[in-house]
């Protein structure tokens, strides 16, 4: 394994341990990886130099947002719940902020000409 995927799977790890933590004091968050919004997104860009790169909305007025490095690659998703509480979904790496993936086509109608 490389060096930056070794640290990025340590800080990561961090990162759901102290989110674990705070999901023990917390009974709405069943068991997943969650803790107060605000220190999500602290520990997120002081540990990782993370910061929201998208936002969207889900049912339930649950918050679902994506958190990454440009520079390292690093990202993480996390939910937020209407009582404050963001829970971790899922954490990578080989973030990329295009927003055209290659080899799918454009959703948008173009003139082939």
């Amino acid at each position: 394994m490389s060096t930056q995927v070794l640290k990025t799977t340590f800080t990561l790890g961090a990162l759901a341990c102290a989110l674990t933590i705070a999901a023990a004091s917390s009974s709405s968050a069943q068991g997943r990886l969650c803790a107060k919004r605000d220190d999500v997104v602290k520990q997120l860009a002081s540990v990782h130099g993370e910061s929201r790169q998208s936002v969207g909305l889900q049912k339930n007025a649950r918050v679902m947002e994506t958190f990454a490095n440009p520079e390292t690659g690093t990202w993480t998703i996390i939910v937020s719940l209407p009582t404050g509480l963001s829970c971790l979904v899922a954490a990578g790496e080989a973030f990329q902020a295009d927003l055209t993936v290659e080899g799918v086509a454009p959703t948008v109608d173009e003139d082939p000409a």
